[in-house]
């Protein structure tokens, strides 16, 4: 991807990144995890800043460090990452609340062109996933990669 993105560190087996947001509220931890569902071939994406004493993912907390969109960038640099080790994969991704959702919903429309070249992105909407398309609201997103 061609856009500016913080440096991600992985752990051995690709599914817990890892980066440091900077910007006026100073470095701050940042973690995103691909966690498996059941015996499918689904994986939640969780994302938020690192608890320091627990090494566990708050979703809860706003940053708002200015760095919105390298902090994006560098999320969808995790999915492409990950997929490239498990290219089976389906990327499950729902906010913890309402804005965060819409959130990754623009990032999803900001990088639509690229992804779509790399991805299958799919949309839950009136109960059933559907293609996703730019000005629609959805509730979870699903993303797979292109064979």
């Amino acid at each position: 991807m061609s856009l500016e993105q913080y440096d991600l560190k992985s752990d051995e087996i690709f599914m817990s990144f890892e980066f440091i947001s900077e910007g006026p509220k100073g470095r701050i931890v940042k973690l995103i995890q691909f966690t498996r569902f059941g015996e499918d071939e689904i994986y939640n994406l969780a994302f938020g800043d690192k608890n320091i004493e627990t090494e566990d993912i708050n979703d809860a907390i706003i940053t708002d460090n200015k760095d919105r969109e390298k902090v994006l960038a560098t999320v969808v640099a995790s999915i492409f990452t990950f997929t490239t080790w498990y290219p089976h994969a389906w990327v499950f991704i729902e906010g913890s609340t309402d804005s965060r959702t819409r959130l990754y919903q623009i990032a999803i429309s900001i990088y639509f062109e690229e992804l779509t070249t790399h991805f299958h992105i799919f949309g839950y909407f009136d109960n059933k996933w559907i293609e996703f398309k730019k000005n629609q609201n959805y509730t979870a997103f699903l993303i797979k990669k292109k064979s």
